[in-house]
């Protein structure tokens, strides 16, 4: 009996050892994969005719988020995802252009911190490949933000294929850590990031710790850039054009349950010409155009596959959870707009099919990638800020979760930090840190009820926005009249009821006016003169 109860006490304290020792190894990995410009209908689980299999498979197998919102535009989305602040309140209020506002000064606040900081803090290894463009000075790189090793491109948009500066003067940067990287021949960026993510993992392994990755793809950003054998696969389908493919992904789309049966799609942009009135010539110029931009995000897709069968074979998979979205919604840029050199404008009047080719999606086909929603990136209209948002974490998130409540990108540091167990800094290298805006949805990823926002607010350029519930306030700079929306039937919002409801305008309104003053908000006519007097300084 004495040896049994010896053997039970000896059980026990190796038992606690090990525990004790292994706390870190419990935590969970945390991964967020960010597209770049990508469309709320883009992926096959959203919608799209775009072969998205590894995505699909997590948005089977996980949680999928359709009323999910970022800020409409890179830099603040960035922003915000990584320091769970509105942009205003972590210092992008705006982009990266530089001005003496606490607002607006074109680089992340030292009032926040990011979630690698923050998990830097808790025990993590912190990784980052892709897209940065939160200042290019080399006191904001992500290794002075946080992370142990990064690789990617530090400004907004590149060539996928070569180092190319497209406006004159400009310096474009890719960066291995601390220090400028050259890409060499066969580079393209989409693979680039995956290989060095699944590089910084490995050389993880060796540790016992967990860690935290932010992949933030460039793709499906302008340039046009794709692998001959991606473009292969779409060449021909896109030539039924985009009146029609609109149609069918609306269809797709509520047959998945992403809109409901009683949505309506938005009528054509009416900077889009109808399909039909287009010559033949330029019909097969836009069927390689599509054909290009489905390509990309196909690669991407693949990448993700590429990365998620690592993590199956060093069993992290099953203690890794995996979040995805994009910064904002189809973009309707163009290359024929002012600051490109001549150059790329040559570029741009090449198929996008070809390498050497710079070219962009316009209207026309961010159109189609915003199904079925008016407006793009830049505006608070649906179109601008509703992002496909998937999150997959085996034995977590119940497979085949659909919610329909309203979410934001401020909200991925408080989940982080959440899943992590790590508490928010009220200070951080001696200065006092804002609180988080944001709202964890781990209740939600557990299948519990999750109280969410009770407002969330929008601003960008002069263009505001207000979301309550299924009420939501819209305006457009620079006429700044308030339109409103019931989105329950109408996220389309092509129903304006501000007259039947001025109470409710003015409700929100004045929620509006308070939240910018808290944050910051300077309005962009003002912006812009402070902009014209730096100028006009000698």
């Amino acid at each position: 009996m004495l040896r049994k109860r010896l053997f039970n006490l000896s059980l026990i304290l190796v038992t606690g050892l090990l525990l004790s020792q292994t706390p870190m190894s419990q935590k969970p990995n945390i991964i967020i994969i960010l597209a770049d410009d990508m469309g709320f209908s883009d992926l096959g689980s959203f919608g799209s005719e775009i072969n998205t299999p590894n995505l699909d498979a997590m948005a089977k197998g996980g949680l999928k988020m359709t009323n999910f919102y970022n800020t409409s535009r890179c830099c603040p989305t960035r922003a915000s995802l990584l320091t769970g602040v509105y942009p205003q309140q972590a210092g992008v209020g705006h982009m990266v252009n530089e001005r003496e506002h606490p607002s607006y000064r074109g680089m992340l606040s030292e009032e926040c911190v990011t979630i690698a900081e923050v998990l830097q803090e808790n025990g993590y290894s912190t990784f980052m490949t892709g897209k940065w463009h939160l200042n290019a000075r080399p006191e904001q790189w992500p290794v002075k933000r946080g992370f142990d090793r990064y690789f990617g491109l530090l400004d907004g948009a590149n060539s996928y294929f070569e180092n190319r500066p497209y406006r004159p003067n400009q310096k474009l940067t890719y960066a291995l850590d601390n220090k400028e990287y050259t890409p060499g021949k066969g580079f393209y960026a989409t693979d680039a990031y995956t290989d060095y993510a699944i590089q910084f993992i490995e050389e993880n392994r060796a540790k016992d710790k967990p860690f935290f990755l932010y992949l933030a793809y460039t793709a499906p950003h302008w340039p046009l850039h794709a692998l001959p054998e991606d473009i292969a696969r779409y060449k021909g389908k896109y030539l039924k054009g985009w009146d029609k493919l609109r149609t069918e992904r609306f269809k797709r789309m509520q047959a998945l349950g992403v809109i409901s049966k009683k949505e309506q799609l938005s009528p054509r942009d009416e900077e889009v010409p109808a399909w039909e009135s287009l010559t033949e010539e330029e019909k097969l110029r836009w069927d390689d155009k599509m054909a290009v931009y489905a390509a990309m995000v196909d690669r991407m897709d693949q990448n993700i596959g590429k990365l998620r069968a690592k993590l199956k074979e060093m069993g992290a998979d099953k203690n890794t959870i995996i979040m995805f979205l994009s910064d904002n919604g189809g973009s309707y840029e163009n290359i024929n707009e002012p600051g490109f050199t001549q150059e790329i404008r040559e570029a741009n009047k090449k198929l996008a099919s070809d390498p050497t080719s710079f070219t962009a999606y316009e209207f026309e086909g961010a159109n189609l990638s915003n199904t079925p929603f008016r407006k793009f990136k830049r505006w608070e209209h649906e179109g601008g800020i509703s992002t496909p948002f998937i999150a997959y974490y085996p034995g977590v998130v119940k497979a085949g979760k659909v919610n329909h409540q309203p979410a934001h990108v401020i909200d991925l540091m408080t989940t982080s930090l959440d899943l992590a167990g790590a508490n928010y800094p009220g200070t951080y290298r001696g200065n006092r840190i804002k609180p988080m805006e944001g709202t964890s949805l781990v209740p939600l990823l557990k299948g519990q009820k999750w109280a969410g926002h009770k407002e969330i607010f929008f601003e960008h350029e002069g263009n505001r926005a207000v979301r309550q519930g299924d009420w939501k306030i819209v305006s457009v700079f620079p006429e700044n009249t308030w339109a409103l929306y019931n989105l329950t039937n109408d996220r389309s919002e092509l129903h304006d009821l501000s007259s039947q409801h001025p109470e409710k305008v003015k409700e929100l309104s004045q929620l509006y006016d308070a939240w910018a003053k808290h944050a910051n908000v300077v309005p962009f006519v003002q912006l812009l003169e402070m902009d014209k007097q730096k100028k006009q300084k000698p």
